[in-house]
């Protein structure tokens, strides 16, 4: 289905109140208040459940299982972000090598995501690495993938050059890394993370950037360079992730595949749960591969507004499943 859009009189206004929620999105002490204040938090979570799969490793996996049976493969994040805490970041960690387990006790075919500050990078870029490769390690040994999500841009060289250690020192070729197509600096990143195995999951990025490092969200500019990017990565034969619910961008890149005969084995279309499904399930009709991602955990407040924010009309998709039913 396409999301409606507001009329071209309103856009500006459109992109401030998406500026405005992505900004709230990064604010640590708001977060705090949504997420564990007894009266607001019933209410962040009735707008979460459009957007996310539940708060257990269990609730995610039977979201999961849906996926599968719908025709798609899986991803599955534990939602989480910058943890300044060392044991917090060892237990989060725990929560992974759970759902590790628990996907390959049912062999469903999923990958896990996970942000790098969520298992100890921001405490300690060593803590950062040795969680990672207990993740990756135990993600391996039941054949799956583990997928590295970007983060803020003072970020960016931390997280590239840790997913480049892992592959280079520890041989864990299953590690994925996301990149975003809106930064202008992954025209030059793109090159060098091409010459590492791991699969690339090309996301535009909803990242709050200034124009100096970032295109706009909505700008032509931003749509040229993801399918320059996508179209770099699909000819190469590296294997990638096509994450974008922009359905211009997915018949164009179809057709590219189409018309070229990519092995299939080597890309896929990714959608995001409670974005989307229907285009997913389009491509997937069509006979191209595709993922549907899964986040859970109570830590949604980030994911979320920054899932609004992309399309400001569901802050009325919003009202209404507040006023549904009570908090």
């Amino acid at each position: 289905m396409q999301v409606p859009t507001f009329p071209a009189q309103w856009q500006a206004l459109v992109d401030q109140a998406a500026t405005a929620l992505r900004t709230l999105a990064l604010d640590e002490a708001a977060k705090e208040k949504f997420c564990n204040d007894p009266l607001l938090r019933p209410y962040m979570h009735k707008v979460s459940q459009r957007y996310v799969a539940g708060r257990t490793v269990a609730e995610a996996l039977q979201r999961v299982e849906h996926i599968i049976a719908q025709g798609h493969a899986a991803s599955v994040e534990y939602m989480g972000e910058s943890v300044r805490d060392e044991a917090f970041a060892m237990a989060e960690t725990e929560v992974f090598m759970e759902l590790v387990k628990a996907v390959g006790q049912r062999t469903l075919n999923c990958s896990i995501s996970f942000d790098l500050s969520h298992v100890g990078l921001t405490v300690d870029k060593e803590l950062g690495y040795r969680n990672a490769r207990r993740i990756a390690l135990a993600a391996a040994e039941i054949n799956r993938e583990a997928m590295i999500s970007m983060e803020a841009i003072d970020r960016a060289d931390d997280i590239y050059q840790l997913y480049a250690r892992l592959h280079r020192e520890d041989g864990l070729h299953n590690v994925g890394i996301t990149v975003p197509a809106k930064r202008h600096r992954t025209a030059r990143d793109l090159p060098s993370l091409m010459k590492i195995p791991g699969r690339i999951r090309l996301v535009k990025g909803a990242f709050l950037e200034s124009e100096e490092v970032s295109y706009h969200r909505n700008s032509p500019e931003l749509a040229a360079a993801y399918r320059r990017h996508a179209r770099e990565l699909l000819l190469s034969g590296h294997k990638c992730s096509i994450a974008t619910h922009d359905r211009g961008i997915q018949q164009d890149l179809g057709a590219l595949i189409l018309q070229e005969r990519i092995d299939p084995r080597w890309y896929e279309f990714e959608s995001l749960i409670g974005l989307g499904t229907e285009q997913i399930a389009d491509l997937r009709a069509r006979g191209f591969p595709t993922r549907e991602y899964a986040v859970f955990g109570d830590e949604h407040f980030l994911y979320v507004l920054n899932r609004i924010a992309e399309e400001p009309v569901r802050v009325y998709q919003a009202i209404v499943d507040v006023m549904d039913r009570p908090a």
